[in-house]
């Protein structure tokens, strides 16, 4: 016996969404951010890009048949490049901070901004769209479970930068 309420796509998608930043950012108070607070400045924030590595899934918005065609090809490629530059920055921080770079921290605000404003440019996009109303196949985990983790790993990667003269080297 169904109980008769049925909810419309973007409901569903935002529900979903902000129920992922929720149990994520709970996650990372409870228990992420005091395990980083341990290590030094550099392991933390290599930890934390990490997550950003993956961005390169975005490419898949270019896949013929991966998503509705008729979401416009002007926010799936902004998104798609956005997405593949930040997980080329945050693999080269990866790289910076391993062999102490001198600009390591500069690069890593430089890839975290970056990422971050692109983040926010795709928000801005999906609102504008209203890009839960295509069909996004399995792209739909993407911006419903990754992209969460995603905006809680910026806030926390903006997190240890601020605090990096404090932060144990």
């Amino acid at each position: 016996m169904g109980m008769g309420l049925t909810m419309d796509s973007d409901t569903i998608f935002w529900i979903q969404l902000l129920t992922s930043v929720f149990i994520f950012s709970m996650v990372a108070v409870w228990y992420v951010w005091p395990s980083l607070t341990r290590l030094s400045r550099n392991s933390a924030l290599i930890l934390l890009l990490f997550v950003h590595v993956p961005r390169y899934v975005g490419m898949a918005l270019l896949v013929k048949g991966m998503v509705d065609p008729k979401l416009p090809i002007e926010f799936r490629s902004s998104a798609a490049y956005g997405d593949l530059i930040e997980a080329t920055l945050a693999f080269v921080s990866i790289f910076a901070l391993r062999s102490n770079w001198r600009f390591a921290i500069p690069l890593v605000w430089a890839t975290n901004t970056w990422g971050f404003l692109d983040l926010l440019n795709g928000v801005r996009g999906v609102l504008q769209l209203n890009v839960p109303s295509f069909n996004l196949g399995t792209f739909w985990y993407v911006y419903t479970f990754y992209a969460p983790l995603v905006i809680v790993s910026h806030l926390m990667i903006f997190g240890i930068l601020i605090k990096s003269r404090s932060w144990k080297k």
